[in-house]
């Protein structure tokens, strides 16, 4: 019951934020270059950093120069701030210092239009927002929604009844629905993650097929908005998984790894730029990369396009 009176005042909070930025769009912040804006509308992970890389990659490819503005959760900087080579994940976030790994310029802040901004100074045309649905004080020219394809939209209630941030309407108002895994409906893009390789974060010059792991036990760590998920990927390669689940975000520490088994340890990306530092021999990072149909990277250049 508490509930659903919770899910009342949250759904009327967020009507009324989005109104007072419809009655009075003078608050909006529209910047001089295109703005890409990825989210989604639940509680917990979809795969949107994933698609982010992949998506300032397939833009790179087409002519652009893209770069990502992002809150920076997680860390300790408040912003505008451009991020660099020696920044830590403590002080930037754990998804920006995995995306800046990429060789993509990567601005935090708690005000993303001034983030953006220092984007544009840097040489950026075009922005891709991380995370940015419910920011509506950046303006946007396109809007791409990110729905894990198992879960979908769970029981369809707001928080804190449900998963959603946004009512299921609002899936109505973006421009693309992409929709991670699981089985597409009409006129939604599919994505699927594929990562088949461990790097070991002691040493990257070293790598191994995840085959190599099969049929031995392994313990999996993964501070990620769905754990299960990276647990399931390793389950079928054969791996006998001992999942370790951490809220997302979670600041590792090396007392966060107290297995005395010898077994090898695997994480995603994301945790491992926060593991460098008292990375050991044994631990193993996966990278996963989205794939997206070649027409999805192109419908999204032509709609950056028009809007110059």
């Amino acid at each position: 019951m508490w509930a659903r009176m919770l899910e009342s005042l949250y759904a009327r909070t967020i009507r009324r934020r989005a109104e007072a930025f419809r009655a009075d769009p003078s608050r909006i912040v529209h910047l001089p270059v295109p703005v890409v804006v990825v989210g989604n509308i639940t509680a917990g992970g979809t795969g949107k950093t994933p698609l982010i890389i992949a998506l300032a990659q397939a833009m790179t490819e087409r002519g652009f120069r893209p770069g990502v503005v992002s809150r920076g959760y997680g860390g300790t900087e408040r912003g505008p701030h451009l991020l660099a080579e020696t920044d830590s994940p403590g002080m930037v976030g754990d998804e920006p210092s995995l995306i800046r790994q990429y060789d993509i310029p990567v601005a935090v802040g708690a005000r993303r239009p001034e983030a953006a901004t220092l984007l544009i100074e840097a040489g950026c045309d075009l922005i891709l927002a991380d995370d940015g649905l419910q920011h509506h004080r950046l303006g946007r020219d396109v809007e791409i929604c990110v729905v894990d394809g198992d879960r979908r939209l769970g029981n369809g209630h707001l928080l804190p009844a449900g998963p959603l941030r946004e009512p299921a309407s609002r899936l109505a108002t973006v421009d693309f629905i992409v929709v991670n895994g699981g089985t597409p409906q009409a006129n939604e893009i599919p994505m699927r993650l594929e990562g088949g390789v461990a790097v070991n974060l002691d040493d990257p010059t070293l790598s191994a097929p995840l085959a190599d792991f099969a049929g031995r036990p392994a313990h999996a760590v993964a501070g990620i908005g769905n754990p299960s998920r990276f647990f399931a990927s390793l389950a079928a390669h054969g791996i006998a998984v001992d999942g370790h689940p951490f809220a997302d975000h979670h600041a590792f520490t090396s007392d966060d790894f107290t297995f005395a088994d010898g077994c090898p340890v695997l994480m995603t990306d994301k945790d491992a730029v926060k593991c460098l530092p008292f990375a050991r021999a044994n631990w193993w990072r996966v990278p996963v990369r989205a794939v997206l149909p070649e027409a999805f990277w192109d419908a999204v250049a032509a709609r950056v396009r028009a809007a110059r």
